[in-house]
């Protein structure tokens, strides 16, 4: 079973993650993940945090000489805000500073933040305890983990990608269901400051931030992820927990500020009727089973069909707003307005850098159930078989 844990806190030391069950003969060299940490941290939106971290991989166990050895892998990327708050955030007590930490004590809880609920549960008394876990800061060591897990599949001949399609209420098109649109689609996106394929759009979404930023306000919005090259029959639909768009969409829910995650046309289905919404399926001897439509987003029953897999993740704004909203103080119960942190204005770009990376996840652990998960060369051999039997049905 492929499977990981994270650890660390926003202004701490450094965030870790350990991944196990990961097969070994992968390459895994630091400037892969690195790329990927680049494309968070550099989306256009983001706030002043970034302008301090430089976020970089240290590989500590798992990997030599550039190949995985099957072992745990342990990531870990250094905070250097760090060295602004170790007299806050210390695990030692000595070397907490009274002041400092009277300072930046938080008690006027944040609507729309995980603040006063996991006060509440944990019983603290200073709700810092409960933001430094909660901040999209640890988002970081899962694109790190992600981007493991997307070697893998790249290995195989897969893609993933993700692209804006809406920021506020500036929305483009949706992208079009075949593997040559969509490979114009990602050779863009990945151009454009806010990850959006349409240039026009792209220009009106980053004015939308600046004005917003201006205002001292926040913005949501809507991303596609989608992922290319996956045979059908990953995932299964024998067990609720194993079906492929509950992990997927669990996953993608997982991720800070996800209200809403829609597999192929989702929501926007729900009026049509059924001779319409569902997709035809069609065989050609060269080319096999086949549907001329994906309004199933690549997904039937809990599996894999054989066309893309395509996720739209809906952004709710951030809750940190430099005009802060009412609240109450957590001690006193007087009307107060609430705490204001650092933050970004609008994170939908990152969080489509984010969606790739568990969407990568969920989808390389499918490909181990069904493939094993011991050596590269074992699973490349069984994908070659399976794709075998598939041309011959």
């Amino acid at each position: 079973m492929l499977r990981f844990l994270t650890a660390g806190e926003s202004h701490g030391p450094a965030l870790t993650a350990i991944i196990e069950g990961f097969p070994a003969g992968v390459p895994l060299e630091k400037r892969f993940i690195d790329a990927q940490l680049k494309r968070r941290q550099s989306s256009f939106g983001r706030g002043g945090r970034m302008k301090i971290e430089q976020d970089e991989v240290e590989i500590l166990s798992g990997v030599r000489k550039g190949l995985s050895l099957g072992s745990p892998i342990t990531l870990m990327i250094r905070n250097r805000d760090w060295e602004n708050w170790h007299d806050v955030m210390s695990a030692d007590a000595g070397e907490i500073n009274p002041e400092r930490e009277a300072e930046k004590k938080v008690t006027r809880p944040r609507p729309g933040h995980a603040d006063l609920a996991g006060a509440l549960k944990y019983r603290h008394m200073d709700l810092r305890n409960v933001l430094e876990r909660a901040s999209a800061r640890e988002t970081a060591a899962r694109v790190a983990v992600g981007t493991v897990a997307r070697i893998l599949l790249e290995q195989l001949g897969c893609i993933i990608f993700g692209h804006v399609v809406q920021i506020g209420a500036i929305a483009c098109g949706a992208a079009g269901a075949g593997r040559e649109e969509y490979a114009g689609i990602a050779e863009f996106a990945r151009t454009s400051p806010v990850a959006c394929a349409d240039r026009e759009k792209a220009g009106e979404m980053i004015r939308e931030i600046e004005r917003a930023q201006e205002a001292g306000d926040t913005l949501g919005g809507v991303f596609e992820v989608v992922c290319l090259g996956l045979p059908p029959g990953l995932g299964s639909h024998v067990h609720w927990d194993r079906r492929l768009d509950a992990c997927l969409a669990a996953a993608l829910m997982s991720i800070p500020s996800v209200k809403g995650v829609e597999i192929g046309l989702g929501f926007r289905g729900a009026g049509m009727a059924g001779s319409e919404y569902h997709d035809p399926v069609y065989y050609e001897k060269n080319r096999g089973f086949y549907r001329p439509t994906n309004h199933a987003g690549g997904i039937e029953g809990g599996m894999t069909n054989g066309e893309p897999i395509v996720l739209r993740v809906a952004v709710k704004p951030i809750p940190t707003l430099r005009k802060p909203l009412p609240s109450v103080d957590f001690f006193t119960k007087e009307k107060v307005k609430a705490a204001v942190e650092r933050s970004d204005v609008c994170v939908v770009p990152a969080a489509a850098v984010v969606a790739e990376a568990v969407t990568a996840w969920v989808l390389a652990d499918a490909v181990l159930e069904k493939f094993g998960n011991d050596t590269l060369d074992e699973i490349r051999l069984r994908w070659w078989e399976y794709l075998a039997y598939l041309e011959k049905v």
